[in-house]
């Protein structure tokens, strides 16, 4: 870390810290809602949760083009916080509060993807490429920190504070990070010399169509590599998750949010080791592609043991290598992948990557687990031999992404906008 980066890396580092503390507050109290309903519930949920996203990240690109640049990411977390404050108003005035508690559990699914996008959109405007393989671990790192200390609190007081006081907690560390951005903004002039990366100043608005942002997913190769990333990623999660949830359903709520607070705690404390020490050493010196297919590799071996030791250790043990691996190694490579394109596509395609795309996963593939389990009554040993399967398509694409960003970081190039006009290469 050069002198120059410190402040600006290690403000980001916070940041991202208090960002996933919050998230991991309002985790397991979501999470403890959802063993009281069966998974056709929970699929029905999902399958509401994508045309959500949707709208989400309409609105979101909408206000974008609309609103100064410098508002864009202090807007997003300050409303955030002001709707978990409400969620906090209205809790005691429901006797009845089953509706109200599933769209809890709807908002704190779609803010837990729109908040990192976000900022990892910020980000990728704040540091250039050559700093953000050398830097995005180190950031990554505060976001594993955070989920060390964001669990611990439901974990030690759920019982205690009840979960209605966990979300007043939440909208406060979220207005916390606000006056974080306004400061990296200042720094990335001031001291990164990264002012020549905008296409914008502060005081513009991204401009443009609202819906660019789904267009450009479609027609950059590059960007749909990125979603189909991330489509199998969550295809392997949701099978993990819906057994997860079936297994917890015969505890009480404030035990579930301490077991899944605890459960969380020690896979983000792996994760601090993970991402601090190994992340950009695997980036520099194995190359982007490895990184990315490293995680589906293991995963295609826990798969497969399950498939033939279909035993509970095992699949919490495929739940902790698929998250370890996905927040200390997997996420903040592909957080780097966002260096090669332009600031309107980091706040406008990459937000219907992370949610859209995201909750289109969920939407498909917890329709399909419920077919199967609710449905057909398949056992976990189908269920692992298909998630080995997905683990396998899911490292090819790894390493295909690996190979185009290092096609275009050699020659310091974006990558192309769209491949669709006479097979020519149109470069942002």
């Amino acid at each position: 870390m050069k002198p120059n980066e410190q402040k600006a890396a290690i403000t980001s580092f916070f940041m991202v810290f208090i960002l996933m503390a919050v998230y991991f507050i309002l985790r397991p109290v979501r999470d403890a809602m959802a063993s009281d309903w069966t998974d056709t519930e929970v699929s029905i949920l999902w399958n509401i949760q994508f045309f959500l996203s949707i709208a989400i990240v309409g609105l979101y690109s909408y206000l974008i083009t609309k609103i100064r640049f410098k508002w864009v990411v202090p807007l997003v977390y300050a409303g955030f916080a002001l709707s978990f404050f409400a969620f906090y108003c209205l809790s005691p005035l429901f006797t009845n509060p089953t509706l109200l508690e599933k769209s809890f559990y709807l908002w704190v699914t779609a803010f837990s993807l729109l908040n990192l996008s976000v900022f990892w959109s910020f980000m990728s405007d704040t540091f250039n490429q050559e700093q953000s393989k050398r830097l995005f671990a180190f950031i990554g790192a505060g976001a594993s920190a955070g989920a060390i200390v964001g669990p611990a609190i439901p974990t030690l007081f759920a019982a205690y504070l009840g979960l209605e006081n966990l979300m007043l907690i939440a909208a406060v560390g979220l207005m916390l990070v606000v006056p974080f951005v306004f400061y990296l903004n200042h720094l990335k002039h001031v001291e990164l010399g990264n002012a020549n990366l905008e296409i914008l100043t502060a005081e513009d608005n991204i401009g443009g169509k609202w819906w660019s942002g789904f267009r450009d997913v479609v027609r950059n190769r590059y960007l749909l590599g990125i979603a189909g990333f991330i489509l199998l990623y969550v295809f392997i999660s949701s099978f993990v998750y819906f057994e997860q949830k079936n297994l917890l359903a015969e505890y009480s709520r404030a035990d579930r949010a301490e077991i899944l607070g605890g459960i969380d705690w020690v896979v983000n404390s792996l994760t601090f080791v993970f991402a601090f020490f190994i992340t950009s050493r695997l980036v520099n010196n194995m190359g982007m592609g490895i990184a990315l297919a490293l995680v589906p590799m293991a995963l295609i071996i826990g798969f497969l043991a399950l498939a033939f030791a279909p035993m509970i250790i095992i699949l919490l043990a495929v739940q902790v290598v698929r998250r370890v691996g996905n927040y200390s190694v997997t996420r903040p490579a592909r957080e780097m992948l966002f260096t090669n394109v332009s600031t309107e596509e980091r706040f406008k395609a990459k937000p219907v990557i992370d949610v859209v795309v995201y909750r289109g996963g969920d939407a498909v593939s917890s329709t399909l687990f419920a077919l199967l389990t609710d449905g057909l009554g398949i056992g976990l040993v189908a269920v692992s031999l298909i998630g080995s399967g997905l683990a396998a398509m899911w490292a090819s694409l790894g390493i295909y992404l690996g190979k185009q960003f290092k096609k275009t970081a050699s020659d310091g190039s974006r990558v192309p906008l769209d491949f669709t006009q006479n097979n020519k290469t149109i470069v942002t």
